[in-house]
């Protein structure tokens, strides 16, 4: 099993989510600012480069309004190195981006996400990574959700964010605990990934 070529991918670390008005409720953001800044150590520690992704939206958005405090970085993330910094719009860090070249110009075949939100630019960033045949680990308790109500219905925090993860685990990613991600990263392991096959069947098994 050949050692993972990483790069830990910081997405959009920024104060909106913490004292402004799109707070992370869970995890509780305390615990994922925490992880977030381990895995950056842990990263620069062990030779994986960093990129921080940060979002920004026209100055009369209610949210990311560029040059507010709001759409600034989070200091887990100003106050710590990076290697490259891609700044965006949409939900992917990749689209408009030079994301794919940078990490194609280093080899790169696996990619790190922590940051937020979940089931929103994160989601996004890893099925264009996926697509773009990049293998993709996912940090649960690094990142977070909000909940949501809308025509279609209500979801907590909890329950977006809890489903997204069962999901990506199923295709998408490899998604892991940050501890768990530091001693694969101790031992130049890939994470274990699942497939829809095994999901589906074991969610099956439950009724039989």
């Amino acid at each position: 099993m050949s050692t993972p070529r990483r790069a830990l991918v910081v997405i959009d670390v920024q104060n909106e989510y913490v004292s402004g008005d799109l707070p992370i409720e869970y995890p509780q953001v305390e615990t994922s600012l925490a992880n977030i800044g381990r895995a950056m150590d842990a990263a620069r520690a062990a030779g994986v480069p960093v990129v921080v992704v940060q979002n920004f939206a026209p100055a009369s958005s209610p949210l990311f309004a560029r040059g507010s405090e709001r759409a600034e970085l989070h200091p887990v993330v100003a106050s710590r190195e990076r290697d490259h910094y891609v700044e965006k719009s949409l939900p992917s860090a990749f689209t408009g981006t030079d994301l794919g070249e940078w990490l194609a110009a280093r080899s790169i075949d696996t990619l790190t996400v922590v940051g937020y939100m979940t089931h929103n630019c994160d989601a996004s960033t890893i099925n264009h990574a996926v697509h773009a045949g990049l293998a993709v680990e996912f940090l649960h308790d690094a990142t977070g959700s909000v909940p949501y109500e809308n025509s279609a219905g209500f979801a907590s925090a909890e329950d977006i964010h809890r489903v997204f993860c069962v999901v990506l685990q199923s295709r998408f990613a490899a998604v892991a605990s940050t501890d768990e991600w530091l001693a694969a990263l101790a031992n130049g392991a890939p994470l274990e990934r699942g497939n829809i096959y095994a999901s589906n069947q074991k969610a099956r098994s439950r009724n039989r």
